[in-house]
């Protein structure tokens, strides 16, 4: 679950010094586990409030699935500018791979998402009187759903660059959003697809729980993937928009 656009911040922090570069990565940093963290509170609290509003499980789902496309339209939109509005391990990885990120950015971003989720999942859990972290004991685990999180994964990782690559930028928001929104409901596993918000989902035992013995599978299947669209998007879009108005 996530979005990745176009960071302007970086080209002017490499120019006004190394003072400067270290706010930026700062500010993104902030903004990766800031949106990453509400994404979080989006999703649990949102799968809270459905199970309580509604005994009906599809009607839960469906509740769920239109609250998280609707944060992810705002949180990307709110935060693209800033740091890409990534919210995603897998989404910072492929960049790294592709060369539009360091190293040392590309590891802080990962490290934030992954505090940041987990201090969503805690404050979602604390809106709703629950305890602060209260393991879950919601048992995931089967092929199906680890091929559903392989597929998630590279589903959302295509619409991402698919968009980037071919100038459409400024529709990752919604298209992110429709993609994970989607796939919600025709996936089993209802669309994971992000090792941050795997793992964040631990610590609630709620509707949108996932019990800590079923995340490293999870897990697996969504770096695997990373890999495969990877793989994909090199094949598929060999070149990005910049590219292609520079050789026209």
């Amino acid at each position: 679950m996530s979005g990745a656009v176009p960071d302007p911040l970086l080209a002017d922090a490499v120019e006004t010094g190394t003072g400067a570069m270290r706010l930026d990565l700062t500010r993104r940093a902030l903004a990766e586990a800031l949106g990453t963290g509400l994404l979080i509170i989006a999703v649990i609290g949102s799968g809270i409030m459905a199970q309580r509003l509604s005994t009906d499980v599809g009607l839960q789902l469906l509740e769920n699935a239109f609250a998280t496309a609707g944060a992810l339209v705002g949180l990307i939109l709110m935060f693209g500018a800033v740091s890409g509005a990534h919210f995603n391990p897998v989404v910072t990885l492929v960049d790294r791979w592709f060369g539009t990120i360091r190293t040392r950015d590309a590891a802080l971003y990962i490290v934030a998402q992954v505090i940041g989720g987990c201090i969503g999942a805690m404050v979602a859990n604390v809106m709703f009187e629950l305890p602060i972290i209260e393991l879950s004991t919601t048992d995931r685990s089967s092929p199906a759903l680890w091929l559903s999180e392989f597929i998630a994964t590279v589903g959302l990782l295509l619409v991402i660059h698919g968009c980037v690559r071919t100038g459409r930028a400024n529709v990752v928001a919604f298209a992110v959003a429709a993609w994970i929104g989607g796939a919600y409901w025709f996936t089993s596993s209802t669309s994971f697809a992000n090792p941050a918000v795997t793992l964040a989902r631990t610590l609630s035992d709620t509707f949108a729980g996932i019990a800590p013995a079923s995340a490293p599978m999870f897990i697996l299947m969504q770096l695997l993937g990373a890999v495969a669209a990877f793989g994909l998007i090199r094949f598929l879009y060999p070149r990005n928009a910049q590219e292609i108005d520079d050789v026209g």
